[in-house]
């Protein structure tokens, strides 16, 4: 008996083996590396911006948090276009349409008058940049095969290496009396750079419209693996932003550590994720990619209760950085799993999983903080190791069900 109709599906096609995993970084590679450089400066170059902008317009942090909300929305937006877009204008055009609209929301958001005018830039910035990654994503993995999903871990390594500098950055312009803007607008240089290095590329091949098999035009569904994966891209991000959100919370809650340093501690988490995400390439050609994100999962389980038993400051960084080994992971290695359960409809598999990924940035903060107002941040912050052990139990399915991999 053969297997059950919605086991035929593309999602159901057999994963990567465990060969030809070596990672080649030609002059692709470089240029769609260039898009996780320029997401990540402007993701981390305008977060820790965001008190100042509270404090020049006059608005409550509260308030100030809606820019975030907005680049949520602006995720979702994407998640409903992107395939769409893609089928248009091929991954080329897609990547260098999100790059300019990335632009115009970075220049809005610099020259904006008002509260209006920056939370639609980071509305427009959001789904520039999206647009650009959604592109950048399917085309590294068509071009790498089964390199694909170290070429993604590592491009995302890049933005969370920015990640470290960019606020250094932005300390010193402010330092300097030049404000929060000449740091953020750093993004706009990344971006061109970008545009030019995949300006010089054809149209052809990863950089080119999605393959479609199916004449019909039937919109068959992705199937189970595919489900059980887009869980775990959710669950990676949900504890990847809850807990940047409120692990200084927890350190100053568990540890009495003063406030500068438990917000200073988040850096540790970051140094974590970018040091794993660079290792990726090295790891993947020694065990496969559900191998190697069921070992994340068990190391950021692992940095957790170090940090949440921690009673000294330097013992909670350790946990974050510990934990950050294990974050570092969890997004590019799902993700790169779910595109390719989704066979020749990656760009469909990216649509969804930014819908995902979008409600997961919206609402986990949101829902971590509730829960940390009812009974305490250290006794909320259990909900981070359960999401992983949800996320691992969904993949180790799929490693179950393709044992080749």
């Amino acid at each position: 008996m053969g297997p059950a109709p919605a086991d035929r599906s593309a999602a159901d096609h057999a994963l990567p083996n465990a060969d030809a995993r070596r990672l080649v970084r030609d002059s692709l590679t470089i240029a769609l590396d260039s898009t996780f450089v320029t997401w990540g400066w402007f993701l981390y170059s305008f977060s820790p911006a965001v008190p100042l902008l509270a404090t020049e317009l006059g608005i409550s942090r509260a308030v100030a948090g809606l820019h975030g909300t907005a680049l949520a929305v602006g995720t979702v937006v994407t998640g409903l276009v992107s395939e769409r877009v893609a089928g248009r204008l091929g991954r080329r055009g897609t990547l260098l349409a999100g790059l300019a609209i990335t632009v115009l929301g970075v220049v809005l958001l610099i020259v904006g008058p008002g509260l209006a005018a920056t939370l639609t830039a980071c509305l427009v910035a959001a789904i520039g940049g999206n647009l650009a990654l959604a592109a950048t994503q399917t085309a590294m993995l068509a071009h790498h095969g089964p390199a694909g999903p170290a070429a993604v871990t590592e491009g995302n390594g890049y933005g969370t290496a920015v990640g470290l500098l960019a606020p250094l950055v932005l300390g010193a312009v402010v330092a300097a009396g030049l404000g929060w803007r000449p740091a953020v607008a750093l993004t706009i240089v990344a971006a061109v750079g970008g545009m030019l290095l995949v300006a010089r590329r054809p149209a052809t091949g990863a950089m080119g419209r999605p393959e479609v098999t199916d004449a019909t035009g039937r919109r068959e569904p992705l199937g189970r693996t595919f489900r059980f994966l887009m869980v775990a891209v959710v669950a990676g991000v949900a504890i990847e932003f809850a807990t940047t959100f409120w692990a200084s919370d927890v350190v100053r809650d568990g540890t009495g550590a003063p406030e500068a340093l438990a917000a200073g501690a988040v850096a540790a988490l970051l140094a974590g994720m970018t040091i794993s995400r660079f290792a990726a390439g090295t790891l993947a050609r020694r065990a496969s990619a559900e191998t190697l994100l069921l070992a994340g999962y068990a190391v950021a389980v692992a940095g957790w209760l170090v940090l949440w038993l921690a009673t000294s400051p330097w013992v909670a960084v350790a946990g974050l950085l510990l934990a950050g080994l294990g974050y570092g992971v969890h997004y590019p290695l799902a993700v790169s799993l779910l595109l390719q359960a989704a066979g020749d409809r990656a760009d469909l598999g990216q649509a969804r999983a930014l819908l995902g990924v979008g409600a997961a940035i919206g609402l986990s903060p949101f829902v971590l903080g509730a829960a940390a107002d009812q009974m305490g941040p250290h006794r909320a912050f259990v909900l981070i190791p359960l999401l992983a052990v949800v996320a691992a139990a969904c993949v180790a399915v799929v490693r179950r069900r393709h044992p080749a991999v």
